[in-house]
């Protein structure tokens, strides 16, 4: 169909939808603003699906959310005993999440599938943990994570409680686009729920059995019940679903100095106080610093509106809040796990932990020093959940940590996805420790510097909305990949890895990687250092990442990965 015929079909489609009718109506006149709703579709991924609110094919809008719905319910009708376990779903406090999260419910049930919807907001990890505990053949959040509040999306998740792979997601994709809208109708409320096709979980089913998991991943209890009443905290729910489960694993942990910022603390879907609900960027502690100066808190965190991604501040020497970068999160986390578990005695031989390929390369160095395995994934926590299972079918590693320096963390097995509740516990937990030392969470961070090297990371994001900017992201990557490049910052490319093509490239000589298809271009500097560009998979970025270290100091590691960046930034253009 050409863009006018889908635009003609969607006002006759949008007939009984105010909202969206209206849109439809005030551009009729309007060819560009048609053309930038239905000139393509939004892509269904390894990451679901994701998009502004609005009426149009690539849009987030009740029809798109109905089609995927009855191509996901088709998908899992053809596993085995997948319509009798259902699929569980779950939702933020963004625009249109109940709403959307309900009608998935009645797709599912017009289809013979069985629903189960949460009652209330969930964030990420109970959904991801429901889907195990209750043995669901798939999970559905509806959510947009941490973008602005214009956006929401449709994360499904697989049996093993991980966001899809690729294969099922190509299944899962391919059935949605041979749907006509006319053939995704729901089921009545009612008459889904007489018939045991729709069910509600409420707030014991499985939110008492996941409190209680993530205090079993404490590594010691005791110490956190001996410390955790003098430690004082600050929390930013950022208005989103952390706010419930936070508080509640913290308080049942022993951790009761804990004030949330009162404004970002009940939900709202416009994000109010904040310009984007994004634990990554600093402005998000806006309202959380003054407040830790008040009441003379020592950590302060916060958790985007899905509750998967955390974000840290730390008091240094002087009293200044600084925040934390996700690598620094992670790596002062991941420490913490591997030196817990070496002094418990619980350290195991075979131990193991999981980066993405664009996160530091300290996580290397911190675990070489404690003998543990490290392995590299593709960007996206689905591929460190694939890990997971793969570690639990063979038996040959146990998993201890795994993260993203995009503000990602998990270090237990029951939840396959980034969990901002599990990382909110562990970095109090870390606190606590450094206090029974008398040290701050920053004065450990730099003692990790001068025992492991000073590492540098950063990441610049280019946004190119629209189709011209999903045309100018295509000619860039191809560009890049037609005129390789042969140094950086005066340091020659030690190798290239494409892992489109699934090759990485040294001194002419190739070789095959072994990760699944993926749009991103990597480059191994000489002397350990390397540099990345890669196209956002979830917003209409190309974000370049840097990675540069010193054994002799911060200054001389930012220095060099400034120069990186620099060049990086001059082939972009």
């Amino acid at each position: 169909m050409t863009v006018m015929e889908n635009y003609q079909a969607w006002l006759a489609m949008a007939a009984d939808e105010p909202a969206l009718m209206s849109e439809l109506e005030a551009v009729r006149d309007q060819p560009e603003g048609i053309e930038d709703r239905f000139y393509t579709e939004l892509s269904f991924g390894t990451a679901g699906m994701r998009g502004v609110l609005g009426a149009g094919t690539n849009r987030m809008n009740i029809f798109n959310v109905r089609r995927l719905s009855a191509g996901l319910a088709d998908y899992v009708k053809d596993l085995p005993g997948g319509a009798e376990r259902g699929i569980v779903i779950g939702f933020d406090s963004r625009r249109m999440s109940p709403e959307f999260a309900r009608e998935a419910a009645l797709v599912f049930a017009a289809r013979g599938v069985k629903a189960m919807l949460f009652d209330a907001l969930r964030p990420v990890p109970i959904v991801s943990y429901a889907v195990r505990h209750l043995r669901a053949i798939a999970g559905v959040v509806i959510t947009a994570s941490h973008n602005p509040p214009q956006y929401n999306g449709y994360k499904v998740y697989a049996e093993d409680g991980a966001q899809v792979g690729p294969g099922m997601a190509k299944g899962i994709s391919d059935l949605v686009f041979s749907l006509p809208y006319s053939a995704c109708q729901p089921m009545d409320e009612s008459e889904a729920q007489k018939s045991g096709l729709l069910t509600f979980i409420g707030d014991k089913e499985v939110d008492d059995g996941y409190i209680k998991m993530v205090l079993g991943l404490l590594i010691s209890p005791e110490l956190v019940r001996e410390r955790g009443k003098d430690l004082k905290i600050v929390y930013t729910p950022l208005h989103g679903s952390g706010n419930i489960p936070v508080r509640r694993a913290l308080k049942e942990a022993g951790i009761v100095n804990v004030t949330v910022v009162p404004e970002q603390e009940l939900p709202d879907p416009d994000f109010s106080t904040v310009s984007a609900p994004n634990p990554e960027d600093p402005n998000a502690f806006r309202l959380a610093i003054p407040l830790a100066g008040q009441v003379g808190a020592s950590v302060i965190f916060g958790t985007d509106p899905d509750c998967d991604r955390l974000g840290v501040c730390v008091r240094d020497g002087e009293g200044v809040y600084r925040t934390l970068s996700g690598n620094q999160i992670g790596c002062l986390l991941l420490h913490h796990v591997l030196e817990g578990r070496r002094r418990a005695g619980t350290l195991p031989r075979n131990g193991a932990v999981c980066k993405s390929i664009v996160s530091t390369g300290m996580a290397g160095s911190i675990c070489e020093g404690y003998g543990v395995k490290l392995f590299d994934t593709l960007t996206g926590f689905k591929y460190i959940g694939e890990k997971i299972q793969q570690f639990e079918e063979s038996g040959e590693y146990s998993f201890l940590f795994g993260f993203e320096e995009s503000f990602g963390y998990l270090s237990g097995t029951s939840v396959r996805d980034k969990d901002g509740v599990n990382a909110s516990l562990l970095i109090a937990e870390a606190a606590c420790a450094c206090m029974a030392e008398g040290i701050t969470l920053y004065d450990r961070l730099q003692q990790l510097y001068r025992e492991f090297g000073y590492y540098h990371e950063d990441v610049l994001s280019i946004t190119l909305p629209g189709k011209e900017g999903l045309e100018n992201m295509k000619v860039l990557m191809k560009r890049l990949r037609e005129e390789p490049l042969k140094e950086v910052a005066g340091m020659p490319v030690k190798a290239a890895l494409d892992y489109l093509k699934g090759i990485r490239t040294e001194d002419g000589r190739q070789e095959k990687l072994d990760y699944p298809s993926s749009d991103v271009l990597f480059y191994e500097l000489e002397g350990g250092h390397w540099c990345c560009v890669r196209p956002s998979g979830t917003e209409p970025k190309i974000k370049v990442y840097v990675n540069t270290h010193s054994a002799r100091g911060m200054e001389q590691a930012r220095a060099l990965g400034a120069k990186v960046m620099e060049d990086m930034k001059g082939l972009l253009k």
